[in-house]
Parts: C-alpha cells; sequence; structure tokens
C-alpha cells in the first residue's frame, strides 16, 4: 500500500466534494502527525508544539462544524500498532461527522476556515484525511 501524506487537500478532491449530489453525513477520519515544534511562517517567535498549535485550530473549528450542522466525534491520541506494521505512527486519530460531502467542502473553504489555517499549517506534519459513509446501523 502506498500513500503520501500532506497537509491541505488536492484541488480536484475539493471540487469532486464540493459537486457531490449525496446528501447523506459523512464522517472524515483524520489521522494527524504533528510537528514537534510549531512552524509558523509569519516568524512568530512563540515557541510551541505542533499539538499545541493544532489545537488553537481545532478548539475553534469544532464550533465553526457544530454551528454548520455537524459535530466533533472522536479524538485520541495513538499508542501502538496492534495489526501490522507501520514505519511511524500517526500521533491523533478523529472522527468528525458534516452534514454532507459538499458541505465538508463548502465549509473548510469558508473565509471564517481559512482564517485558522495558519495555526493548523503551522501544527502538522501531515495528515491522512478519509471520508467515510455509514455501511450498516449497528445494532
Amino acid at each position: 500500500m502506498n500513500y503520501e501524506i500532506a497537509v491541505y487537500p488536492k484541488r480536484e478532491k475539493l471540487m469532486g466534494l464540493a459537486g457531490s449530489q449525496d446528501t447523506a453525513p459523512i464522517v472524515m477520519l483524520n489521522l494527524l502527525k504533528f510537528h514537534d515544534v510549531a512552524q509558523y511562517k509569519d516568524g512568530r517567535a512563540e515557541k510551541i508544539s505542533g499539538r499545541e498549535a493544532y489545537m488553537r485550530y481545532a478548539t475553534e473549528m469544532e464550533k465553526i462544524v457544530a454551528a454548520n450542522g455537524g459535530r466533533f466525534l472522536f479524538f485520541a491520541d495513538l499508542k501502538d500498532v496492534v495489526i501490522g506494521e507501520v514505519g511511524d505512527l500517526w500521533d491523533e486519530v478523529g472522527l468528525v461527522e458534516y452534514a454532507s460531502a459538499a458541505s465538508f467542502a463548502a465549509l473548510v473553504t469558508s473565509p471564517e476556515v481559512l482564517a485558522l489555517s495558519n495555526h493548523r499549517e503551522a501544527g502538522l506534519a501531515g495528515q491522512l484525511l478519509i471520508r467515510s459513509t455509514l455501511a450498516f446501523e449497528p445494532k
């Protein structure tokens, strides 16, 4: 399996989500890898961890997601791999629900979210973001 970590989605991926006619809710699986020290591009002297910088983003993002019909479902530190092998374990996993693929695309490209992106970018060394939809209702 090959994978590429990134900080931002490719334009064509966002355009596909924005044009989606599927109105079902989606859940985004976030696999996050943080910088040891935040890397702000504005040259600020403040020395905080990448995790702290990302949490500045996430704290505000949770409010924005909720105001737009979504919700943060779960965030947790990753500890170890039980099945399989990876070279470098992700730092954190998160599940975030959005009303639809199109609403996700609109939200993450909104001026309100883009204004927070400096904290996200400073904190993240990389991310995998995987869209999922409900396959079955657990009993």
